[in-house]
């Protein structure tokens, strides 16, 4: 049979005033309603174990399983339009009538709904106030004992090409459960990390630079979508602001997000200029702000590096503004506390920092034990302890953290974090091979994940293959040159020539390691070893000095224990570590 019958709750929902909003700017109209449907719309009515059966322009047809599904989304999403339309004028608003039947429909193969189920429907959709919600008595019988919502009676009505009237009830949402239509519910606004990246401007006013300009707004769209937790607003939406005056304000309420990036591009001569500003656009007030000359070259490359800079850039800020917000929060839940753990982990790999943030991510995952993101940051924040300070129970950490990200992968098995998480664990754990294999798919998958290639060159220094090392410390660094982590980078360059051999080579990557974050101990204690092999031992006991303070429990014996590899050529130059570092002053333990 092609066909089959059923009985079926369905939605109708349409937008009001459609044709008029159109008329006054069409693009942005329909920019609009693009962004509701996968900000708003598909979600809600997902979560609500809803099947989008068709859309019609500016309307949607929806089954679902039960009528007390339909009729919990239609007040989601009719409360939540209340919220984004505040402060808008009636003039722009966005509003939807929505129908809801319960009643026999005919199946077809594809999937498609006919019959007079979705008739009916349709025809209470049209009904239906601007805002409201229009339910058939049968729809009513199913859900007026089950929730806690006011249902007036509108009586028997004719509707058209409907044979026999139906009776009609309009919902009127509790307190309990939504705001009146006079103010906004109190629901949360938008998703945290939401943000718009707006189409670039071409400063420099030659058409020919359009193209470029266009292409780093919606690569950097693209990377951004990237990110966790966040949500991006398609480039197709963002370009119908391309050449328009704007409110910023207005914007977010438009669009749902929370930030808005800005920016302009210039060239001359033979250089480019690139200007951003991250904008909050509740408050319109500028979060931060940035500007980077770069000489010309293929215009490819340096459109992707672009991207990668300000892709890399963005994600410390954005998750520094998400901190922020949550510390500001009378009821903090798992994610506000995971974006002040990062936060925390951001400010670097110091015992203090490492300590906050590990609890932020246990305080998330016992209000939510299903928040991946918090799950995988404290495993990462384990394999940093385990590498850095070689704790006595640096085993039994280690294998905690390898369960957490196997976990983490069997729910997303393209997480590009827990690949490098996992990366990193192998490499401490003596399988620096596997561990590359792992960094090399974390970049597939994230090709901005400037701390990968870090790895993969930290993993040839285990193999020893020391001299492969400051190519991809020098690929990170030019990915991200402000980096969070450019500390711990050139502490692997570093070590890497001290293996080498090359120890004035090693001085010069140590000391910057330290000018850039002075509580990584591990840069301490190698500079150590390699002011002590130049025979420079007043100055290698000092680094020592600092060190200890920083890691008290370092000894020579931990380090033994503690090794990471058993490639001879890695053994050797640990030998000469340790000889060197026993020169300068650190205890044998």
């Amino acid at each position: 049979m092609s066909e089959t019958r059923k009985i079926a709750a369905i939605l109708a929902a349409d937008m009001v005033g459609y044709s008029r909003l159109a008329g006054t700017d069409e693009d942005r109209t329909l920019a609009r309603l693009r962004a509701l449907r996968s900000d708003l719309m598909d979600p809600t009515i997902a979560v609500h174990h809803g099947r989008v059966v068709k859309r019609t322009g500016d309307g949607i047809l929806v089954e679902f399983r039960s009528v007390v599904d339909a009729v919990r989304c239609a007040i989601e999403l009719q409360n939540d339009m209340i919220e984004r339309n505040a402060g808008l004028p009636s003039k722009r608003r966005i509003e939807f009538r929505i129908g809801i039947h319960l009643g026999d429909v005919v199946k077809e193969r594809g999937g498609d709904l006919m019959g007079d189920g979705v008739n009916i429907a349709a025809r209470l959709e049209g009904i239906a106030e601007p805002g409201g919600i229009c339910l058939s008595e049968d729809a009513c019988r199913q859900v007026r004992e089950k929730l806690k919502h006011e249902f007036i009676d509108l009586g028997q009505n004719s509707l058209k090409n409907i044979a026999r009237p139906i009776g009609v009830y309009a919902l009127k949402p509790s307190s309990e459960s939504a705001a009146p239509a006079s103010s906004p519910p109190n629901k949360p606004g938008p998703p945290r990390l939401s943000i718009v990246v707006l189409p670039f401007a071409n400063l420099s006013g030659d058409p020919d630079q359009e193209y470029f300009v266009d292409g780093v707004t919606e690569s950097l769209t693209t990377d951004l979508s990237r990110f966790l937790g966040s949500f991006v607003v398609s480039h197709n939406t963002a370009f119908t602001y391309k050449g328009k005056s704007f409110d910023v304000k207005q914007i977010g309420r438009e669009l749902n997000v929370h930030y808005i990036l800005a920016g302009g591009i210039q060239s001359g001569g033979d250089r480019m200029r690139v200007s951003v500003q991250l904008i909050d656009a509740r408050s319109g007030r500028h979060l931060w702000a940035d500007r980077f000359d770069k000489a010309m070259a293929d215009p490819l490359d340096m459109q992707d590096e672009i991207v990668a800079r300000l892709a890399k850039t963005l994600d410390a800020q954005l998750i520094a503004a998400a901190a922020r917000r949550g510390q500001r929060a009378p009821n903090p839940d798992s994610m506000d506390l995971y974006f002040q753990g990062v936060a925390w982990l951001y400010k670097g790999i110091a015992p203090g920092y490492l300590e906050a943030a590990r609890h932020l991510f246990e305080r998330a995952l016992v209000l939510d034990p299903a928040n991946l993101w918090a799950l995988i940051q404290a495993a990462a924040v384990d394999a940093l302890v385990s590498e850095t300070f070689l704790p006595e129970d640096r085993g039994v950490r280690l294998s905690a953290a390898e369960a957490a990200i196997t976990k983490a992968l069997s729910m997303e098995p393209d997480n590009a974090i827990a690949h490098l998480c996992m990366g990193v664990i192998q490499m401490t754990t003596n399988r620096a091979s596997e561990g590359i294999k792992e960094c090399e798919r974390a970049l597939e998958l994230d090709r901005n994940l400037a701390n990968a290639h870090h790895r993969i060159g930290a993993a040839k220094l285990l193999l020893g293959q020391a001299e492969d090392t400051e190519s991809h410390v020098q690929r990170a660094l030019h990915l991200s040159p402000h980096d969070t982590f450019v500390y711990l980078w050139r502490s692997t360059a570093g070590s890497a020539k001290f293996w080498l051999g090359k120890e004035e080579e090693a001085v010069a990557w140590l000391r910057r390691s330290i000018e850039a974050n002075r509580n990584f101990p591990s840069s301490h204690f190698v500079l150590a070893a390699a002011l002590a092999h130049l025979g420079r031992l007043p100055e290698a006991r000092a680094e020592v000095q600092v060190g200890l303070a920083i890691n008290p429990t370092y000894s020579i014996g931990r380090i033994r224990a503690s090794s990471s590899s058993d490639n001879p050529t890695f053994v050797a130059g640990q030998e000469r570590l340790i000889d060197s570092l026993r020169k300068a002053g650190v205890p044998e333990g």
